[in-house]
């Protein structure tokens, strides 16, 4: 297994930004940002909720609209681009004003208590902080089987194709020093590859990284916006994509100056 590299900073970060794409989510979105928010006060996190409506047909934006009278943080904004997950993600990135950036789904799968721990690895000088729901701690609740059998394969697949001591590449609910998603650009996947392509590039580009166990609980209302028929293709161009980079850029992107590398346990 390749190694990692230690946490590169100890500068202490201002603001957290909560990134969350949302389309059609108008059953959920409320108790996301709600229970986001109460979570982040009580610990004392600064921070920002942006919400990124991605083309919605239902009453998202206007659950927004009533939510900023009680979630002061929020910045609801809609996506005026080209739609899609990636899209949307990289949109909210742009209209955030964090040092730090958590993605967060819109649909309460992912805890908000593991929000407040990915920013206290952020603060210890990591450059990235990876959720995984398949190691000891880490919990799955009501994940479909097909979907869970693709995962595994999946995620197995890039930790051998890439030497790295990670399981789960492919979930989204994952945190980043915004130096280090600066130092990603330019990104290139619109979609629910993005998730992918985020990690891969901070391994294959050299910044620090660690790993915590978090919880996903399958969504209690919507539909699933991923389709792993349509998404089989991108996640393999993108897959590809920083393979050839990481063999074959000769260290183009790689960030300079990291000589102390330290493996992290799973």
């Amino acid at each position: 297994m390749s190694k990692v590299p230690r946490p590169a900073s100890t500068d202490p970060l201002r603001l957290l930004s909560v990134v969350i794409p949302a389309r059609d989510e108008e059953g959920s979105i409320a108790g996301t940002v709600e229970h986001l928010h109460v979570e982040l006060r009580l610990h004392g996190v600064p921070h920002e909720i942006v919400v990124v409506d991605d083309g919605s047909t239902d009453s998202t934006w206007e659950a927004l609209g009533k939510l900023r009278q009680r979630v002061p943080t929020l910045n609801a904004v809609r996506n005026t681009g080209p739609h899609g997950f990636g899209n949307a993600v990289v949109f909210g990135i742009g209209h955030s004003q964090g040092d730090a950036v958590a993605i967060v789904m819109a649909d309460e799968s992912d805890d908000c208590r593991d929000v407040t721990r990915y920013w206290e690895l952020l603060n210890q000088g990591w450059d990235a902080a990876f959720g995984s729901r398949f190691v000891r701690g880490g919990a799955v609740i009501d994940y479909p089987l097909h979907k869970l059998v693709v995962n595994r394969l999946a995620n197995a697949f890039l930790r051998v194709m890439f030497r790295v001591p990670l399981n789960d590449f492919t979930n989204a609910f994952k945190a980043y020093r915004r130096t280090a998603l600066e130092g990603c650009r330019p990104f290139l996947s619109p979609h629910f590859n993005l998730t992918v392509e985020l990690p891969l590039k901070i391994i294959v580009r050299g910044y620090s990284w660690t790993t915590m166990p978090i919880t996903w609980r399958n969504r209690r209302s919507g539909i699933s916006k991923l389709k792993i028929k349509e998404m089989g293709s991108r996640y393999l161009f993108i897959t590809l994509y920083c393979w050839l980079e990481k063999y074959f850029s000769r260290g183009d992107y790689k960030q300079r100056g990291r000589t102390t590398v330290g493996g992290q346990p799973e």
